[in-house]
Formats: C-alpha cells, sequence, structure tokens
C-alpha cells in the first residue's frame, strides 16, 4: 500500500512540475507592457511606456528582459524625441537589461498564483550597473505561459545610473521649474512557453 501511495504521489508531483521540465519561455511583447512615472513642477506625475520589449527565461532559470529605449512612449512626440536623444541617448545605450538568476525559483512556480519576494536582478542601464531587489506576482496557465508582474514599483534613482545631465536638459527645453530624479517603474509580462 504504501508503496503504491508512492508511486502515485510521485506521478503526481510529476504532473505538477511538468510545465517547468524542459521547458523555456519568451516574452510576448503585445501582452507585456513596462511603463513608468515622471512628475515635473513638483506634482505633475505622467505615465509613459515602452512600446518594445524582449528576452525569456531558459529551462535553467535564466531571466533576461531588454527594453529598447528608442520605443519610449509618453504620448507627445517631441518628448520621445527628447528622451529618446538627451536622457536615454539610445546612440550610445539603446537598451536596458535586466537579469536574474531564478533557478531557486522555479519550482515554485506551478499553475496559479503566487507571490516571489526579493527577487535579486541586476539592471544594466546607460552603461551602467546596479543590483536591484523587488517583489513578484507570478501565474502560471494551465498551458505552461508565465505572467510576472511587480507587486510594488522599483523605484530607480537618476544618480544611480549617470542620467541626472540629461534630466537637467529635459527640464531646460521644456522651461519646467522641476522633474524628478527618482522614477517609479512597474512591469507585467507575459512569457510564453515555447512549444
Amino acid at each position: 500500500m504504501f508503496k503504491t501511495m508512492a508511486v502515485a504521489t510521485l506521478s503526481l508531483s510529476s504532473l505538477l512540475l511538468a510545465p517547468i521540465a524542459n521547458a523555456a519561455w519568451h516574452v510576448n511583447n503585445d501582452q507585456s507592457k513596462v511603463s513608468f512615472i515622471s512628475i515635473k513642477s513638483n506634482s505633475i506625475a505622467e505615465t509613459h511606456y515602452f512600446k518594445t520589449v524582449s528576452g525569456g527565461l531558459s529551462d535553467e532559470g535564466q531571466f533576461k528582459v531588454e527594453i529598447d529605449l528608442a520605443s519610449v512612449e509618453t504620448m507627445i512626440p517631441i518628448r520621445n524625441e527628447r528622451m529618446t536623444n538627451l536622457l536615454f541617448e539610445t546612440a550610445k545605450f539603446p537598451k536596458a537589461i535586466i537579469t536574474a538568476d531564478l533557478t531557486k525559483r522555479l519550482q515554485a512556480i506551478a499553475p496559479g498564483q503566487h507571490l516571489l519576494k526579493g527577487i535579486s536582478a541586476e539592471l544594466d542601464f546607460h552603461g551602467n550597473k546596479k543590483a536591484i531587489k523587488f517583489d513578484v506576482l507570478a501565474n502560471m496557465s494551465p498551458m505552461g505561459d508565465i505572467t510576472i508582474s511587480s507587486l510594488s514599483p522599483i523605484i530607480i534613482n537618476a544618480s544611480d545610473f549617470a542620467v541626472t545631465e540629461g534630466i537637467a536638459q529635459l527640464q531646460k527645453l521644456a522651461g519646467l521649474p522641476s522633474i524628478a530624479t527618482a522614477v517609479p517603474v512597474d512591469f507585467s509580462l507575459t512569457l510564453n512557453k515555447d512549444r
């Protein structure tokens, strides 16, 4: 009887972990969004986002997301151009890249919703790299696709990535009394399982 129960338990475990085994995922750009909030004149907040996000998660747990900085969308074409050229300097730094080792976290993702706390990652932005930590909600569909969303905004400080001068240029061109140098960033990424 114990042998039968052990076999049944092993079979059930195998079914639950099946979406993880021998799988890899790629970011579905159409169902993903990375957005940020800028605050000008001390109290006027506006939401912006990037139209192009790529990357994926390997079956070994290596996570990588690339944000095409030239795809920034602020709903004002001249502001898009100024951010691209003066703030992000995409001619030299075309992408922001987030990498993380989720090897120990993969087994925690099964069909349903899961809270993953204290994800350690590295942000490579504007020629500078910095370690960041954040909490995410992870959902796996019955088909094995994964949605990962930030539980709370990640605060990016301009001084950590040498973009304060670019912010000052934007402020001067727009004739604004101030532009905040700490920026909250949110994301929701859908990763489709390779089939």
